[in-house]
């Protein structure tokens, strides 16, 4: 091994960045150089001005935030009292992960990377700004990324003269050892702690699930609801809930019988290397149902890493062919085609490479499948109009791809399919703050656009405000039929009757020609000027982020150029005004 250590440390919100993190790791072993792969908020950050060598791997979440398992390093890091050349012996380099489509593209990696320079830092090459919309994906600026730091490293930092590197296709040692137990462990029992947090998620009864679209509709919509009595958990309007779904009872038999595993049996893990600890939410010991359910992300599709680590394992030449094609920069769009755009799932991989499969080891399980990663739903209630609860709208996720059974998303198959009408369910859950936050100022206007379950978030503020008096609430709503898909119809007729609010609906089904929530803003051009441009209003958007808020933007402008004589450009100006004093705030997903 070679004396220099590289650190390579990640800030993830999905888990590609720690994926990217954990194929550098890969790649350091390969050239016999010594590496740790940390999350950034579990390196002790005090240590980064005697470390010698550090890649720093990090994705952009919502507008511009850094993701979650970043936050305490990233308010270390921009403490104004660092001196300027605290980190003046350190060599890094910076990657990002993010998606052009959004207009923060990179942001975090951009800033990280400029405030290392400030501190001191060498760049060993220029900041990796990887893009989902690029057509080979992120890869397509990964690979050429890492080609140029590899050669400037392993020129700064050769590697032991006489040891020559690995080749992609030997195995790496596993990052842990299974070692099975013969009896089955005493039941550990849990302390609760207060307020709960992702690892110690509250474990909250579903109370109710039921079926809001028309049973005709095409899409299954459910409003869900959670008993939160005695969690201590608080929240207010925009914020989220947490949860991490568990596999389907038939993946998990699957996936048992393919690598001939006992559900019911106990192991511990051991780890490889002194400086990797085992993972917090796998307890010690853990049976094989709880990894395989809980914790192993067996039905996602799956990236590039799970062909690599796979074809180390091939001894059948056309399966090895095959994998070996799928982990190189040249097979990624036969990768593609493969799995990204029918969907195929790890299992279904795993069951297409038979000969592969049963020459896999156990000590590997986690190598090859990243952690399920904690799902997140707007809170659609307040907890002023509904003590002790939390409300989710949730869109069902099936549909058909080239494969023969329908796709499924996990999380919300996994909810929909919990029944309390059966018995007892809980489901473990954890609440964060939202992008969104609403004014205080009692007279402020509100005005919110949200089309489909986008209205989440906004039934929480609606609740939420006219529980306080706060009676200035404008909501566009949007669905394709008055009868199908109008959430809470009848609660906003209510609320309607009771002054607390103004809404416009826009079904885009129910005549002729489609109409939309953003034609909807063009026609209420007036009460949206008199609210905005002499009441101050906020304006809100939440949904999804295909074409729907650029939509809601440029008839936003529209209604400042109509109602307010301004230019194309002075509207624009306006609506970047109202977004950097936090009156216009959006909230979407893909």
């Amino acid at each position: 091994m070679s004396a220099h250590a590289l650190l390579v440390l990640y800030g993830s919100q999905t888990g590609s960045a720690q994926d990217t993190a954990e194929r550098i790791g890969r790649q350091a072993q390969r050239r016999r150089m010594r590496v740790r792969v940390e999350a950034l908020d579990s390196y002790n950050v005090a240590n980064l001005i005697s470390e010698s060598l550090v890649v720093f791997v990090c994705a952009t979440t919502g507008q511009g935030d850094p993701p979650d398992n970043m936050k305490k390093f990233w308010r270390f890091l921009f403490r104004k009292s660092l001196p300027a050349d605290s980190l003046c012996r350190l060599d890094c380099a910076v990657l990002g992960l993010g998606d052009s489509s959004y207009p923060k593209f990179n942001f975090v990696a951009k800033k990280l990377h400029k405030r290392l320079l400030l501190l001191g830092a060498n760049m060993l090459v220029p900041v990796g700004l990887a893009d989902d919309q690029h057509d080979l994906g992120p890869d397509g600026v990964i690979d050429p990324w890492l080609i140029s730091f590899w050669q400037k490293t392993l020129s700064l930092y050769p590697p032991p003269a006489g040891l020559a590197p690995l080749r992609e296709e030997d195995k790496l040692p596993p990052r842990y050892v299974f070692h099975f137990l013969d009896e089955v462990p005493d039941k550990q029992t849990e302390h609760l702690q207060t307020p709960p947090t992702p690892l110690q998620p509250f474990p909250a009864p579903l109370v109710f699930n039921q079926r809001v679209t028309h049973p005709s509709h095409f899409q299954d919509v459910r409003h869900i609801e959670f008993d939160i009595t005695g969690s201590n958990i608080q929240y207010s309007a925009g914020d989220v809930v947490m949860m991490r779904p568990c596999n389907a009872a038939e993946d998990v038999e699957q996936f048992c019988q393919l690598l001939k595993l006992e559900p019911e049996r106990y192991f511990t893990l051991t780890p490889t290397d002194s400086s990797t600890a085992v993972p917090a939410r796998l307890p010690q010991p853990c049976s094989v149902r709880f990894l395989v359910e809980q914790f192993l992300d067996i039905s996602a599709v799956p990236r590039r890493s799970f062909f690599e680590v796979l074809a180390t394992f091939a001894t059948n030449e056309l399966e090895r062919d095959k994998l070996l094609e799928f982990s190189s920069a040249q097979g990624q769009d036969a990768l593609h085609s493969y799995c990204n755009r029918p969907r195929r799932t790890a299992l279904e991989v795993l069951a297409d490479f038979p000969h592969t499969t049963a020459q896999l080891s156990i000590d590997y399980l986690l190598d090859l499948f990243p952690e399920i990663q904690p799902r997140s739903f707007s809170i659609a209630s307040s907890l002023l109009q509904h003590p002790n609860r939390i409300q989710i709208l949730v869109a069902v996720v099936k549909y058909k791809s080239m494969l023969f059974k329908p796709r499924k998303g996990l999380c919300s198959s996994w909810l929909a399919s919990l029944d309390p009408s059966k018995g007892d369910v809980c489901v473990p859950l954890w609440v964060k703050k939202g992008s969104l936050s609403f004014p205080q100022d009692p007279d402020t206007p509100v005005v919110m656009v949200g089309p489909g379950t986008g209205v989440a978030p906004f039934r929480s503020a609606i609740q939420e405000r006219a529980a306080q008096g706060k009676m200035a609430n404008v909501l566009f709503f949007g669905c394709r039929s008055e009868s199908k898909d109008f959430y809470c119809g009848s609660e906003w007729e209510e609320k309607v009757q009771a002054g607390q609010m103004i809404l416009v609906t826009a079904f885009s089904r129910d005549q002729e020609e489609k109409i939309y929530v953003q034609h909807r803003v063009k026609e209420q051009s007036k009460l949206l000027w008199d609210l905005i441009a002499k009441k101050n209003a906020f304006f809100y958007i939440a949904g999804n982020a295909k074409q729907m808020p650029a939509s809601v933007c440029d008839a936003l402008k529209e209604v400042f150029q109509k109602e307010g004589g301004m230019s194309e450009n002075q509207a624009q100006e306006m609506l970047d005004a109202m977004e950097k004093a936090k009156r216009f705030q959006s909230e979407t997903w893909s």
